[in-house]
């Protein structure tokens, strides 16, 4: 059985470990000791608000992927993932809001319900250590892959390994794309 803080421990683990990271530096770039990194890492400890802003922070992800929510059956929790009980990334000021389909990241890849504003743009170009895929279920989605831009509609999809790219949404309604990584990096 997963509790919340297996599946914050879990997720941890897997941030660090997609990004390449020791148990070692994480404790360095926190102020903290290894032992407590790798307490958290298994569930044994959990880590204050505090201790999960600076988590945040180093690994670029808002605070709230840390926040899992209960699941109405035990037996979906690491399984299932209700629509109303999805984790949100993301804010609408921002014009990008991502909500995590997969019950968590310690999978081999991650899926995210993407949705860009009327608007929105990525300006500079990302670079991430991954293998991505995407499905356009709305909206006009353009993407940049090395630094080649094509423009996308409902039904159109793309995929792409360790390239630069952006995006924006051109439109005047949302985009909304379903996002697969691999490995997590959210």
């Amino acid at each position: 059985m997963q509790t919340g803080e297996h599946v914050l421990a879990a997720d941890l683990r897997a941030l660090r470990k997609a990004r390449g990271l020791t148990l070692s530096e994480i404790a360095l770039k926190l102020g903290r000791s290894v032992g407590w990194v790798s307490q958290i890492e298994r569930g044994l400890s959990v880590p204050s608000i505090g201790d999960l802003r600076a988590l945040a922070d180093l690994f670029g992800v808002p605070i709230s992927l840390f926040f899992s929510h209960d699941v109405p059956q035990e037996e979906e929790r690491g399984v299932i993932v209700r629509a109303e009980r999805r984790r949100s990334l993301g804010t609408s000021e921002s014009g990008l809001v991502e909500e995590l389909l997969s019950p968590d990241l310690g999978g081999s890849f991650e899926m995210l319900r993407s949705e860009f504003a009327p608007g929105a743009e990525l300006k500079t170009r990302s670079l991430r250590p991954t293998e991505e895929a995407g499905y356009v279920v709305s909206g006009i989605f353009e993407i940049e892959i090395d630094a080649v831009w094509h423009r996308l509609g409902p039904g159109d999809s793309f995929r792409f390994e360790k390239k630069t790219h952006r995006w924006r949404n051109p439109g005047k309604e949302p985009a909304v794309v379903i996002w697969v990584i691999s490995p997590p990096v959210y």
